[in-house]
């Protein structure tokens, strides 16, 4: 009876906030965009432990055919989630009125915490210091001449990890390839952010650490999960503190050194890392450098955004190559095209980190407030049958037409958009398509790819961070060239 009492409570006191909700916008004045009722803490709850390949699905399936391309859910009682699907209104948000959806939302402890309350490209808001970390990301450390200078890194990690497929090879045991995947990525960042001359030590125990702090935990009600990651953040500081001295004290001995003249006989070796970039970094709005710790979480960022991402995708391109041609591989456009659709079909993202506006606007007619959290679904883009022919099939011919010149910057339309677009895009989106490319094109050179007898590749998903395979990737190796 005092169930039904509380239900009964409930409705009338959400009848009364609709009707007070109507007195105050009437229907001249924007609205936020449709969506389903949502009782006070009940379906907020619901909602909040969907993971988001759930919340995709349900999206998708339930309340995008009621609702339509872009609607509101209450997952968070502070502030409204709208998620966007169309790609046409993701275009008019992201790339005509850029400024206004660049901001981030509000971030939650555990956020503020990783990101060093928010001095993170990623995660700090529209505004001078996040132009200045990403301009100093993108003109310093990705810079194609820059990018160029790691190709001995490359080719370093490129031989540890065909030293392990060789081993498995001459076992006759089949194995899986995401762990190996992971670790080269990872090493090679660590490699571009400390320098190319970091030796195999240190890179592992940077791997061990960095990857127990990916963004798994995001509920500070669970206090011991809590804790934990206190304890792993502390940890990684410990962790990467002596790295970033050494190269202070390398860098300052470089500068002394030059000012002298003197110079060592293999400086002409010397290739710049990422983290030599932040020391005389000078914060405008609060006129001072980076402190250690802000310079730990920038480390920490390029290492871990390049490393789950790039593993990921590599997978599933490698699981998506049985479909391709072998004679059409040297062709290095047939292999951005397999780049493409692998990122178009199975983009690691199901959505791109949420947006924020910086003013209240109006799109599509609806209202956008500001302190939503904007969500811009990334795998609905790339399987919309109105801009992809059969969207559900593995097909990179459709990226080598001629007369559909493609721009996954998404500046003219966007179709797809694995990376973001606007202002926010990834700024590691060459390097990642780089990595990806030279990886898989070494792979199919030295070996020739077999599914293990029996096991049938699946190419269902599965929500983890990233969205991978549901029965991770097993292969045969044979060496091309015994």
């Amino acid at each position: 009876m005092e169930t039904w009492f509380i239900i009964i409570i409930s409705l009338c006191i959400a009848a009364l906030i609709k009707a007070f909700f109507n007195l105050l916008y009437p229907n001249n004045i924007p609205r936020l965009p449709p969506g389903p009722f949502t009782f006070p803490i009940i379906g907020n709850y619901l909602l909040h432990r969907k993971s988001s390949l759930e919340l995709q699905h349900f999206i998708r399936t339930r309340l995008q055919p009621k609702y339509g391309p872009i609607l509101t859910l209450h997952i968070n009682s502070n502030s409204p989630s709208i998620f966007i699907s169309d790609p046409s209104l993701a275009h008019q948000a992201l790339i005509q009125t850029g400024a206004v959806f660049a901001d981030r939302p509000a971030a939650s402890i555990i956020r503020r915490i990783s990101s060093c309350n928010q001095h993170s490209i990623n995660s700090a808001a529209y505004g001078p210091t996040w132009r200045l970390l990403r301009r100093n990301l993108t003109a310093e450390i990705l810079h194609p001449l820059r990018v160029k200078s790691f190709a001995n890194a490359r080719k370093r990690v490129l031989l540890t990890l065909l030293d392990c497929f060789n081993y498995h090879s001459k076992s006759g045991d089949a194995f899986r390839l995401m762990d190996p995947f992971r670790s080269a990525n990872l090493s090679l960042l660590v490699l571009m952010c400390f320098g190319d001359k970091l030796d195999q030590k240190k890179i592992k125990e940077v791997e061990d650490h960095q990857l127990r702090m990916l963004p798994r935990i995001t509920k500070i009600v669970f206090c011991q999960k809590y804790k934990e990651f206190l304890r792993m953040h502390q940890r990684q500081c410990e962790v990467f503190m002596p790295l970033i001295e050494e190269r202070r004290k390398f860098k300052e001995e470089r500068v002394r050194n030059s000012k002298l003249r003197v110079m060592e006989v293999n400086d002409n070796e010397y290739v710049q890392a990422y983290v030599d970039t932040l020391f005389d970094l000078h914060l405008p709005e609060e006129k001072r450098k980076l402190n250690e710790t802000e310079i730990t979480t920038l480390c920490s960022e390029f290492i871990s955004a390049g490393t789950i991402t790039t593993s990921t995708a590599l997978q599933w391109v490698m699981a998506n190559l049985r479909e391709v041609k072998e004679e059409d591989l040297p062709k290095m456009p047939y292999l951005k095209a397999v780049i493409l659709e692998t990122l178009r079909r199975h983009p690691p993202l199901g959505f791109v980190v949420p947006h924020a506006v910086t003013e209240d606007i109006v799109l599509n007619g609806y209202l956008i407030p500001k302190n939503a959290s904007i969500n811009f679904m990334v795998t609905d883009m790339g399987l919309d049958p109105k801009g992809w022919d059969d969207p559900m099939s593995f097909r990179p011919e459709r990226f080598l037409d001629k007369a559909q010149v493609f721009d996954i910057t998404g500046s003219r339309e966007i179709k797809m958009m694995p990376f973001g677009v606007g202002r926010r895009i990834c700024p590691g989106l060459g390097l990642a398509i780089l990595h990806l490319e030279y990886f898989v094109a070494n792979f199919i050179w030295h070996y020739e790819w077999k599914a293990v007898e029996g096991d049938e590749i699946n190419l269902e998903e599965k929500q983890e961070i990233l969205t991978v395979m549901k029965i991770p990737l097993q292969a045969d190796l044979n060496p091309r060239f015994p």
